[in-house]
């Protein structure tokens, strides 16, 4: 009999969040270095075309996609809708931080949601990092567990229908 914890290490092509798209331990950089980072894992894993990292940028231009608590979470915007193949997700973590004008973001979530999805994929990871646990919010910013932040991410995103796409 598996584990919760071993079921999450056995994700395939079908899940949103794959452990392979989780980096820890990242070396600060510039926002705009860590969005493009984000695009390209969404790129190379092929979840969208190159084009989505530019309108990733784009959107950052236009608003900032830092949403508190420490996580910037950078997608594209209007017309890259046509350049995603399929939802999906990638989570940078830079313990020391990226500097979102003024903000630190510790955690970088990039997404890609097909058609409409992208708005559930906002709403379902604000719900999941809105938590009053202030030191699980302090655990993912500094963690060097793949695991932790696998299992946490999918066990609390599978209950709200996430990870796993039909």
């Amino acid at each position: 009999m598996k584990t919760k914890l071993e079921g999450v290490e056995d994700m395939d092509d079908n899940y949103i969040l794959r452990r392979s798209n989780i980096l820890l331990g990242l070396d600060s950089i510039d926002k705009y270095n860590a969005i493009k980072m984000t695009g390209q894992r969404l790129f190379e894993d092929g979840y969208v075309e190159r084009e989505y990292i530019d309108a990733m940028i784009e959107r950052e231009n236009d608003l900032s996609t830092y949403i508190g608590k420490g996580v910037a979470i950078p997608h594209g915007v209007g017309a890259s809708r046509n350049c995603i193949k399929k939802s999906g997700m990638v989570v940078l973590q830079f313990p020391e931080g990226v500097d979102f004008g003024g903000e630190k973001a510790y955690l970088i979530i990039g997404i890609a949601g097909l058609g409409n999805e992208h708005i559930s994929i906002l709403s379902n990871i604000a719900t999941v990092l809105d938590d009053e646990n202030e030191d699980k919010i302090e655990r993912l910013k500094k963690t060097d567990d793949v695991n932790y932040i696998t299992f946490l991410l999918h066990s609390m995103c599978s209950k709200l229908e996430l990870i796993t796409l039909k």
